[in-house]
């Protein structure tokens, strides 16, 4: 009797796991992965950015970044857009808006050449991710602040990607 009270108390505690912990295991920012479909962005992506100017839209200049997206919603992006040790790596979220469609947004703190603080930005950006999988473009803002908060300006940016395997 009392091998047949452990195996049901087994069974019992792991359709808890199942049916309570695992979902939490999938969430993705402040919304839900709605299916297999929220998954699709998870992994390492080799990004070229184009940064533009967000009244004419003409190009300022071009960089490459590597963007890792994580199970559960969160981000990091590193970027050669930068000198090393000017800009710490960009940490932040993502979220699955339904069929190929995704938003993501990351800050990142910024330091002058004596290693002084001097503000941080903040990316948006929406994603297309393609059929495939393997590929996605993305549209959004970079709102660049000083060291006491002030919002110093706002530049704009495309990007191509593709799974980096």
């Amino acid at each position: 009797m009392r091998k047949y009270f452990l195996k049901a108390a087994m069974a019992v505690s792991t359709l808890l796991v199942v049916t309570v912990v695992a979902p939490a295991l999938v969430s993705a920012g402040d919304g839900r992965v709605q299916s297999q479909g929220g998954r699709r962005i998870v992994g390492t992506w080799e990004v070229h950015v184009s940064a533009r100017s967000c009244q004419t839209g003409a190009e300022v200049r071009t960089f490459e970044s590597l963007e890792q997206f994580n199970t559960g919603g969160t981000m990091l992006d590193v970027t050669s857009g930068f000198a090393p040790g000017r800009q710490t790596p960009g940490t932040g979220v993502w979220r699955h808006l339904g069929g190929n469609t995704y938003s993501f947004s990351f800050k990142s703190f910024g330091f002058d050449v004596n290693g002084n603080f001097t503000g941080w930005t903040i990316v948006r950006h929406e994603v297309t991710l393609n059929a495939g999988g393997d590929e996605f473009t993305s549209e959004g803002t970079a709102e660049f602040y000083d060291a006491s908060g002030n919002l110093l300006f706002t530049g704009c940016s495309s990007n191509t990607a593709t799974r980096f395997e």
